[in-house]
């Protein structure tokens, strides 16, 4: 469903995107992760034809975004880091509105707009002004938008970016949903966990470049199993081990504080860029 080629993107003097290859397929669900400045939302950007394409070629359910972008925007769906949403109009005017962008006649958006206010548990709130929705709701009423046009590819931009542990487990449940329905999606995401839980498939991205990219697991396979940072004043090292035995008998000859614990993907990106995920 996304096919990239080589994709790049200069600011002046700064390289956003370096020459980026890959490929996601029908009904995936594909995670970019990486620090802020790694140049998620670059290409987030130029995949949905909100950023003009800088070098290389970017196939959307085998549309070219340039020679055909009408036809690649059709595919689309997106769910921006920034929430905006109308906040004047209702819930359902801010979904009506999107079917109408989209060519849908009036019928078919009503029919959609109750169908999807069903889907993200907000039937109830029809009516309201979205400026009276809490953080969870509005970031819910914006997947729907997303998906009014029956779109077959749904990228979301750092979609849980500012919410409680809690709401946001249940925006996770809903990116799932939205999968398991059919949608090729695409995250990009800087929350390890989210990355861990949802996506089939991960790329490290840094710099501009993909510097690893397969299942979270493998990823993290990779170091081992447990994993103790040893906390000495103001550092902190961190040393993965395969077994929990070695990292007990490696935790018990420190003469400083530590953790013991998992390996997670935080591990594998510190391990292969010399960074943390921010």
């Amino acid at each position: 469903m996304i096919r990239i080629e080589q994709l790049q993107k200069s600011y002046g003097s700064v390289q956003a995107l370096a020459g980026i290859d890959l490929k996601v397929g029908r009904g995936e669900l594909f995670a970019f992760l990486g620090p802020n400045g790694a140049g998620k939302t670059t290409t987030i950007r130029i995949l949905t034809g909100l950023t003009r394409i800088g070098g290389g070629r970017v196939f959307i359910g085998g549309h070219d975004i340039v020679a055909d972008p009408l036809a690649a925007k059709r595919q689309c769906g997106l769910v921006p880091q920034h929430v905006n949403l109308d906040s004047e109009l209702s819930v359902l005017e801010n979904l009506d509105i999107h079917g109408r962008l989209f060519g849908m006649p009036p019928g078919k958006r009503r029919a959609r707009s109750a169908e999807l206010l069903h889907y993200v548990e907000m039937a109830d709130r029809a009516g309201h002004p979205v400026k009276q929705l809490s953080g969870g709701l509005k970031r819910r009423l914006m997947i729907a938008r997303s998906l009014m046009h029956e779109p077959n590819i749904l990228f979301l931009d750092e979609p849980t970016v500012g919410l409680d542990p809690a709401i946001r487990r249940r925006i996770w449940a809903l990116i799932k949903r939205v999968q398991q329905d059919g949608a090729t999606v695409f995250l990009t995401t800087h929350y390890i966990e989210e990355a861990e839980f949802l996506a089939g498939r991960v790329a490290f991205l840094d710099r501009g470049r993909i510097v690893a990219l397969d299942r979270p697991q493998a990823l993290m396979d990779g170091l081992g199993a447990w994993a103790v940072d040893r906390i000495d004043g103001e550092t902190m090292a961190t040393r993965c081990f395969a077994t929990r035995e070695e990292a007990t008998a490696y935790s018990a000859a420190q003469d400083c504080g530590f953790t013991l614990r998992r390996v997670n993907l935080e591990d594998a990106f510190l391990n292969l860029t010399g960074k943390k995920v921010s």
